[in-house]
């Protein structure tokens, strides 16, 4: 009798394990960061079992699978041995019923419950832990498993990792709830995105109120407006509508002055003009003026026509919060 009773206590440990192992590992396996699994995988020194890891999560159905067999096979192949074997040990139908509900309890606890709970909270350890034996198992169930995916083509769906902006702005705003990232580097992410629905015509100075000069005016004359108003650059007109010699520096016009170049004109001292349609993203526009290596830009329309003027600062105020669309 005493024979009898531990291998039944053997056979129980057995299934307990195997079903807390598959539960545990099946929820590590859908909770774990898949993000995080591939920059583990990705690293120069990649962490052991991120690979296989990362090839398990792409065929995530083929894995679960292989899991729910494994699973089941313990529940369902090891509970009908445990019923036939506790059946010829405990002969009183109240022991049977008794061990039936205590079986049931376990099971539920210690094979379901509980490990799911340990896979989920330490979901990146048991998931890289468990990777290279799942792996295994899941090469030698192939023969298996091909058939089962020909019937159920939903099971060789691959996944892959998707996001969007929403969910990029969600996870910034619970990150920084959380503490794991400053409120102001989660507030700049949002802004970064607002970035591809503004358009230099959003933040440009409008053409009335850009700093504009003459072109053929001596600066002896032009001394009392670079005094008084403290534009650092100045749009160079020409003489016909519209013509746009260059863009000249506050600095660069002061200093001739001091200098004693008073007959010199703002085309002597202006530069080249760098054009940028009214309607370009201002995501677009931040990497031309990285590009270009050019501080203002001249804002026209659709016919050419001067229309504004923009500088990189104005891009920069958005990621900064300053700017407020009026």
């Amino acid at each position: 009798m005493n024979t009898d009773i531990l291998f039944l206590s053997i056979l129980l440990a057995v299934v307990l394990l195997g079903s807390a192992l598959c539960s545990g590992i099946e929820a590590a396996l859908l909770t774990v960061n898949p993000l995080r699994v591939h920059e583990l995988a990705e690293k120069h020194i990649p962490i052991r079992g991120a690979k296989k890891l990362v090839k398990l999560k792409q065929r995530l159905g083929r894995t679960l699978t292989v899991l729910t067999i494994a699973n089941n096979s313990f529940n369902i192949f090891g509970s009908l041995m445990i019923g036939i074997y506790a059946t010829s040990i405990f002969k009183a139908g109240i022991d049977r019923a008794l061990f039936s509900v205590a079986f049931t309890i376990l099971i539920l606890l210690l094979g379901e419950i509980v490990p799911k709970s340990i896979g989920a909270k330490l979901s990146q350890k048991v998931a890289l832990t468990s990777a290279p034996i799942l792996y295994l198992l899941n090469t030698l169930m192939r023969p298996l498993i091909v058939p089962l995916e020909r019937l159920l083509p939903v099971i060789t769906a691959e996944n892959e990792i998707t996001t969007d902006e929403e969910e990029i702005r969600q996870m910034a705003r619970l990150g920084s709830q959380q503490g794991q990232i400053e409120a102001d580097e989660a507030a700049m992410i949002g802004k970064v995105f607002q970035l591809n629905d503004l358009t230099a015509r959003d933040l440009m100075t409008p053409r009335v109120s850009a700093p504009t000069l003459d072109g053929s005016i001596p600066l002896e004359r032009l001394r009392n407006n670079l005094l008084t108003n403290n534009y650092q650059y100045w749009v160079v007109l020409g003489k016909e509508v519209d013509k746009i010699l260059g863009i000249a520096k506050r600095e660069r016009l002061l200093s001739a002055l001091l200098q004693g170049h008073n007959q010199l004109t703002p085309i002597d001292l202006c530069e080249a003009v760098e054009f940028v349609p009214e309607m370009i993203r201002v995501d677009r526009l931040l990497s031309s003026f990285n590009k270009d290596k050019s501080e203002v830009k001249v804002v026209v329309d659709e016919f050419g026509g001067f229309v504004g003027l923009i500088g990189a600062e104005a891009v920069l105020a958005v990621l900064a919060g300053w700017w407020r669309k009026i």
